[in-house]
């Protein structure tokens, strides 16, 4: 099975030759199928946002990228943002994205809004505004609504996205397609006054990953019957996938309960999932068929685990409350090895706000939401869609 980096081709480069880019009960199933022009970006000023560099061609990330000089960038004006990182501007608490595979030189996603229900498809294409391609009806009190998205593992042949959202009723999963009635794949998972939220993840095997919160019942979590507080493994259909630890069992851990983001190597070989607990902010790394228990980092200071992206020698956690990223270097053994740098916090130059989910557009960007409209600081521009590029990360070791 190919590898989930090659999804998505690499970026031409000629599109940045003369400047750096700147830069959250009862199961059933249905077995039925479902204005800114981009140019290279200037200098930033500690206002404009994040300011990574791209490796060259051929080149290494051995050393530190060369620091650029600064000029100013002016601020939101309405809705269009000088930024030249964002790619969508005024939407309404975005709660996840799904990087579409790139086209020539135009990078697009969808994008979730939590309490709308809406997903919109967005692009770096000059002058293109975001299009509503589909609305559901959900219940977005607490920390529900709309909170997941992924693409079909074969998405480039049956166009189907996957979401997670709470109903009126439950928690569960759906898949559709443009112009096309969704067609539930995962229901009855349960719901609760809160730990509703659930996340989704295609992995590198073609199986669907569901991170799912607990109800507000911790006890359902441990419960090996309950679809509440588990990362579960599962077909396209909603059955379970083949290789998970328990034949015939959708579990491929437990012990959830507010789960923000689910991310695993481009190689498939580690997979990662955070969780907003009481009391504390943890990342875990999942080991199917072993409960969460042990996290391999906690935040006493919750500053809001949201997505997270695996880039080899760092994990990358975005925050929807504290509004950074947190830098966790990573060994070759996969395991943590010391405590995480902070960037994106305002402090250096760069900083989007609260960051909620994230996904992989190539071994060197990641695309990633915005939920300032939700408790934050919103600018004019707010809510939006940026791109962030891997730099040498202070947190990492330098491997390539």
């Amino acid at each position: 099975m190919r590898p989930r980096s090659r999804r998505f081709p690499a970026w031409p480069l000629a599109l940045f030759a003369s400047g750096a880019l700147a830069l959250s009960g009862c199961a059933n199933f249905d077995d039925s199928a479902a204005g800114q022009t981009w140019e290279p970006a200037p200098d930033l000023t500690p206002q404009a946002g994040p300011q990574p560099q791209l490796p060259e061609a051929g080149g290494s990330r051995a050393g530190p990228p060369k620091a650029p000089p600064r000029t100013p960038v002016p601020p939101p004006d309405g809705c269009k943002d000088f930024n030249k990182a964002v790619i969508a501007t005024c939407l309404d608490t975005v709660s996840a994205v799904a990087a579409l595979p790139v086209a020539g030189s135009t990078i697009g996603a969808l994008a979730a809004e939590r309490v709308s229900g809406r997903v919109l498809r967005v692009s770096s294409e000059p002058k293109t505004e975001p299009s509503e391609i589909a609305t559901f009806d959900v219940d977005a009190t607490g920390d529900g609504g709309l909170t997941g998205l992924a693409l079909s593992p074969t998405y480039a042949e049956d166009r189907l996205v996957f979401a997670y959202l709470t109903t009126e009723k439950d928690n569960r999963v759906v898949r559709f397609a443009e112009g096309q009635p969704p067609k539930p794949v995962l229901t009855g998972i349960p719901k609760g006054p809160e730990g509703n939220r659930g996340v989704l993840l295609a992995d590198s095997a073609g199986a669907l990953l569901v991170a799912t919160g607990d109800a507000g019942d911790p006890a359902a979590a441990a419960d090996p019957k309950s679809l509440a507080g588990k990362v579960l493994r599962i077909d396209t259909s909603g059955g379970p996938a083949k290789g998970n630890p328990t034949a015939g069992s959708r579990v491929l851990t437990s012990g959830l309960q507010a789960p923000g983001g689910i991310c695993e190597s481009a190689d498939g070989s580690r997979t990662w999932v955070t969780d907003r607990t009481e009391g504390k902010d943890v990342v875990y790394r999942i080991e199917p068929g072993t409960a969460l228990s042990t996290p391999v980092w906690t935040w006493p200071d919750r500053p809001g685990v949201a997505g997270c992206t695996d880039w080899s020698d760092v994990l990358i956690v975005a925050t929807s409350k504290a509004g950074n990223l947190q830098n966790l270097p990573v060994t070759e053994e996969g395991a943590i090895s010391g405590q995480p740098s902070v960037t994106m916090d305002g402090e250096n130059g760069s900083s989007f706000g609260r960051l909620t989910g994230m996904d992989v557009v190539n071994p060197d960007f990641v695309v990633a939401g915005t939920a300032n409209k939700d408790g934050g600081e919103p600018v004019s521009s707010d809510d939006r869609v940026v791109l962030i590029s891997r730099q040498q990360s202070p947190a990492g070791n330098g491997r390539d």
